[in-house]
């Protein structure tokens, strides 16, 4: 996996969006109370649902799989100047 320079900023910045779009798709906002890890399980699990990235293989589907697709799903709605990407 390439790793990007900002991978925590990126993330964090995908999971806001993330969360963002599964209330706008009518979900609950996530609580206090549910982990990052869940979070990103969820929000991972939303967008392959929604066709909007590509599933890993059901035998590399752990956290640190999930995470990097999230920043790269990020990374590819962000324009190309934006700061998190220099």
């Amino acid at each position: 996996m390439k790793k990007h320079k900002n991978e925590a900023q990126l993330l964090k910045l995908a999971l806001s969006v993330g969360t963002q779009f599964a209330v706008k798709r009518g979900y609950k906002d996530f609580g206090k109370g549910i982990s990052p890890k869940d979070k990103v399980e969820c929000i991972y699990r939303l967008l392959v649902k929604d066709k909007l990235i590509t599933p890993l293989p059901e035998d590399k589907e752990h956290g640190p799989g999930m995470k990097h697709r999230l920043i790269l799903w990020i990374v590819k709605q962000l324009p190309k100047d934006h700061e998190l990407l220099q």
